[in-house]
């Protein structure tokens, strides 16, 4: 296993100003900011916030990721000659040529962007990003932070689900790279599983670019590849005590590997050559990181035999092997079987070494198989999950929007015939109340002029989805959101993997459990202040005075 770089930070925001340029957006964007310049409006001041509807999964949260990208697309945001060039092939041809000198001068040291924390826990309908600025300006920058939120969100929920299904203990690989929507949804996977709660990534890029550890040994092609204890080169290996004099290493493992068919009654007739050649040449090679694939022909018969005999060869010269990798049939059941021969060669031979020898379990795992795995007896140290976590199976997008709340000071709402599809007008405050036993109960959404609400005081709220107000009494009260990027300059300054990974398991364990449920979960209140509801009755008593307006003149 490599250990992190320390050269993380400077290369990740180069990573996201190649992956990330303004010129991917949609198009209408750039054709609505042309309206917007056309009509002398691209600098009204502006205010969109982004949300999602629904919480994944048919959970109970979600867990908010991807804002430090965004706060590095933000800083990085200018167009190129480039793209302008680009941009003037693409758009009619009898837009104003002045329009793409306004471009050229675009940065975002108009805008503020105010934030829920990244790794915090969220919930639907609770506006996470609050984007402020001039309105061509603000309205360009959507589609790029609804894409770096939306999937990092979606995995880094997915893998926080993945982590309460396997429990505290188990250690955890996201090996998804191969099955990953292309090579930057493989490097957002692995980042993102890793803030949701993952250990490891096979991942080699995603280490180099984010310190995530990374892990991996063998694959079946490497056992598959040796027919003959010939093809092992070379044969000896040199003692870790110091003593320069090479051991033959194939005729100690052949000595080992008579004594473990003896002490577990094994035919010898029935191991693999081929597969004990790649187990020594892969020990002669990597002697202290020998964890082999054990399954590429029989476990029992085979498979296990010649991890034993190689593994037992380095132990008498000194070396620790770290153990084997499971990747078929029931990983449970021959997880027990291999604890079991790991423990008699232990007591038998005396090598205390195969007591803490790790076993790792990989074979299309799912949330649910991982479940399934605290229900049955077994002996798994360290799962590897791969395609049912990278690409979300369950639920393949998140689903956020990003809407217009406010123009020129003025509340814009969205009406829809699909009350879902509707928005809550007004720039908002965000506070997260928290019960006597230090659980969030409900998060409440109010306009940014309103007083907050005090512990200890009742509040009087509307909880989105239900007619009927409802009051409450705070023990605890938290400002969600943050100013973190203002005057072209992020201010609040991100936190790094690892420590945006500790905030996520710090905020799933203040909820209370019937929200973390995977199956069924309590639904988690979202609720709107007195004053917010209001102007929402308002809005939409007030939209139907406009249906007269041809009247009216």
């Amino acid at each position: 296993m490599a250990a992190p770089s320390s050269h993380t930070h400077g290369t990740t925001e180069r990573s996201v100003r190649e992956r990330i340029p303004p010129l991917l957006t949609d198009l209408y964007q750039f054709t609505m900011a042309y309206a917007y310049w056309r009509a002398g409006r691209h600098q009204e001041p502006a205010v969109f916030e982004l949300f999602f509807r629904e919480n994944p999964f048919g959970g109970g949260f979600s867990v908010f990721a991807g804002l430090h990208d965004c706060l590095l697309f933000l800083r990085g945001f200018r167009f190129t000659d480039g793209d302008v060039d680009f941009l003037r092939s693409v758009l009619p041809s009898d837009t104003d040529p002045a329009f793409f000198q306004f471009l050229r001068g675009l940065d975002c040291s108009g805008v503020t962007l105010r934030s829920v924390p990244e790794g915090t826990v969220v919930f639907a309908r609770v506006p996470l990003l609050e984007v402020a600025g001039p309105l061509a300006v603000v309205q360009l920058l959507e589609t790029s932070l609804l894409c770096l939120v939306n999937y990092a969100s979606l995995v880094c929920s997915n893998a926080a689900r993945f982590r309460l299904a396997a429990g505290p203990g188990r250690r955890l690989m996201e090996m998804g790279l191969r099955r990953a929507q292309g090579p930057d949804g493989g490097l957002t996977a692995s980042r993102y599983t890793y803030i949701g709660g993952f250990d490891l990534t096979s991942n080699v890029q995603a280490g180099f670019l984010f310190g995530i550890p990374v892990a991996g040994t063998m694959a079946h092609s490497y056992v598959t590849s040796f027919t003959s204890l010939e093809e092992v080169w070379p044969q000896t290996v040199v003692a870790m005590s110091g003593d320069s004099t090479p051991v033959d290493f194939i005729s100690l493992t052949k000595g080992w590997l008579s004594r473990v068919c003896e002490l577990l009654g094994a035919e010898p007739g029935k191991i693999r050559e081929g597969e004990l050649a790649a187990f020594l040449s892969y020990a002669i090679a990597y002697p202290r990181n020998f964890l082999p694939v054990i399954d590429s022909y029989s476990v029992s018969c085979s498979g296990l035999l010649n991890f034993c005999a190689v593994a037992l060869a380095l132990c008498e010269l000194g070396y620790r092997p770290v153990g084997v990798r499971l990747d078929s049939g029931d990983l449970c059941r021959q997880s027990v079987d291999v604890r079991r021969v790991f423990r008699l060669c232990s007591q038998q031979f005396f090598m205390s070494v195969f007591d803490s020898l790790i076993i790792v379990g990989t074979n299309n795992i799912s949330e649910q198989s991982m479940a399934e795995l605290n229900k049955k007896e077994n002996e798994i140290d360290v799962v590897g999950v791969g395609t049912h976590l990278v690409t979300c199976t369950k639920q393949p997008s998140l689903g956020c929007v990003y809407k217009l709340v406010e123009v020129r000071g003025r509340p814009r709402m969205k009406l829809s015939e699909d009350p879902e599809k509707s928005t809550v007008p007004g720039r908002k405050a965000v506070y997260r109340l928290v019960d006597a036993d230090g659980h969030p109960f409900l998060d409440l959404v109010c306009l940014a002029g309103e007083s907050p609400p005090v512990a200890g005081l009742p509040v009087s709220c509307h909880p989105l989805g239900c007619d009927s107000s409802l009051s409450v009494t705070p023990a605890q009260v938290t400002c969600l959101r943050q100013e973190v990027f203002t005057k072209g300059q992020v201010t609040h300054p991100p936190c790094s993997a690892a420590e945006t990974r500790a905030k996520v398991q710090a905020s799933l364990q203040t909820l209370n459990p019937r929200h973390t449920r995977l199956q069924e979960p309590d639904a988690y209140t979202v609720a709107l202040s007195e004053k917010l509801h209001s102007l929402v009755t308002e809005t939409r008593r007030g939209s139907s005075n406009y249906s007269n307006f041809l009247l009216a003149n």
